[in-house]
């Protein structure tokens, strides 16, 4: 026997779960269909816990700025304690070019709301103490961006969305195929089941692509491997994300920050790209970032590390996600391609995709989406990627 849905969701991860929640929350009956086996178990719990609304395209930053009151109020609202440290982003400034780049993207970032301005060197050293000061030209600091738990987090929304009695989650589960009729979506199957629904929410990440296959579609979405590390715990010394612009040999920015519990996190891009789904740790990687980093901020130098990941970042030709209604498959929709910024994009993403099911979108969603299209022109990529 068939069940039948309004909406199916593929995906239990950093924006799955979110879009679950909110369609919930709008009486929406919803499936939530996963290979693992529980929420989060992809590329979420790889994520390392960074929440901003500091990025240079204003689709971002509206998606950035509501993700953060979500989840900055989250204990507050919902009484779940995720983790949330409200310690800010401070991106410093060693060479012109940076400077020119940051202080380019502060007008579009003041004009959509942003809490954000370039600060001298002091104030630097005065957020980061023990930060190189040779050379230290400043930065840009928004003091209202922070970090949480990821799995903390997707797991409060997971609950959530049970409680509003309109969401199911099958894990487990492996998606067969997407069945249509007349390029009209009318539901998926599994390993194990068939389910109707007119809507099909493609929130797979990193194998959208996989996906969209199913119903004839190409998904520009690709796996870019990137990995991650924390420390052993230490005695609370700076709170906010550090972003290095800087590129170095075999690589573009890297960052890191203090948890709430005293361990430091970072993570590095890797130049080029390492296309592909092998998430095995590398012996590349470390050596390569902690030089950076204590270069950066010597007092890290005796700092131990625990673990080490390897997780894929969902990337897009322009480093953007991708949203909204596929043109070719009516009822196929798409919150994927988030380049590694599931996390801090999907609560909000999760609510416009809500309103665009249920069509109720505002100016601002109708704004992020056309930025967010899977049609769009391809073109260069986004200043704070």
């Amino acid at each position: 026997m068939t069940k039948a849905y309004d909406a199916i969701v593929v995906g239990a991860g950093s924006a799955g779960v979110p879009t679950a929640l909110a369609l919930g929350q709008k009486g929406v009956k919803t499936l939530v269909i996963d290979s693992h086996p529980s929420p989060g178990q992809g590329q979420n719990k790889h994520a390392i816990g960074g929440i901003r609304a500091t990025h240079s395209d204003p689709g971002k930053i509206i998606v950035g700025m509501r993700s953060l009151k979500i989840l900055s109020t989250w204990q507050e609202t919902h009484g779940d304690d995720i983790e949330w440290l409200r310690g800010g982003y401070l991106f410093p400034v060693y060479r012109d070019k940076e400077e020119a780049i940051l202080k380019g993207f502060l007008p579009v970032q003041k004009q959509y709301g942003l809490k954000i301005d370039y600060v001298d060197a002091d104030k630097i050293v005065e957020i980061v103490p023990g930060i190189t000061r040779q050379g230290l030209m400043g930065g840009t600091f928004s003091p209202d961006d922070g970090s949480a738990s990821p799995l903390l987090a997707n797991n409060a929304f997971y609950r959530h969305a049970l409680g509003t009695k309109k969401v199911d989650f099958h894990f487990k589960e492996q998606v067969t195929g997407i069945t249509t009729d007349n390029a009209k979506v009318t539901g998926v199957t599994t390993d194990s089941a068939t389910y109707s629904a007119p809507v099909v929410i493609d929130a797979a990440g990193p194998f959208s692509r996989d996906l969209g296959k199913f119903a004839g579609v190409d998904i520009p979405v690709f796996p870019d491997c990137h990995e991650g590390a924390i420390t052993e715990p230490v005695a609370s010394f700076f709170e906010a994300m550090v972003v290095d612009l800087r590129p170095a040999p075999g690589s573009k920015n890297y960052y890191f920050y203090q948890s709430r519990h005293g361990q430091i996190v970072f993570c590095i891009t890797p130049d080029p790209s390492i296309l592909g789904t092998d998430t095995r740790e590398t012996s590349v990687f470390l050596p390569q970032v902690a030089k950076r980093m204590v270069e950066l901020m010597p007092r890290l130098k005796n700092i131990r590390v625990r673990r080490v990941w390897r997780g894929l970042y969902p990337m897009t030709p322009d480093g953007s996600p991708l949203a909204g209604w596929n043109q070719e498959i009516e009822g196929l929709a798409h919150v994927t391609g988030m380049c590694g910024q599931g996390f801090m994009l999907g609560p909000g993403m999760g609510e416009i995709m809500a309103r665009l099911i249920t069509d109720e979108l505002t100016d601002n969603d109708a704004l992020v989406l056309d930025e967010f299209s899977l049609y769009r022109e391809f073109g260069g990529t986004e200043g704070l990627q």
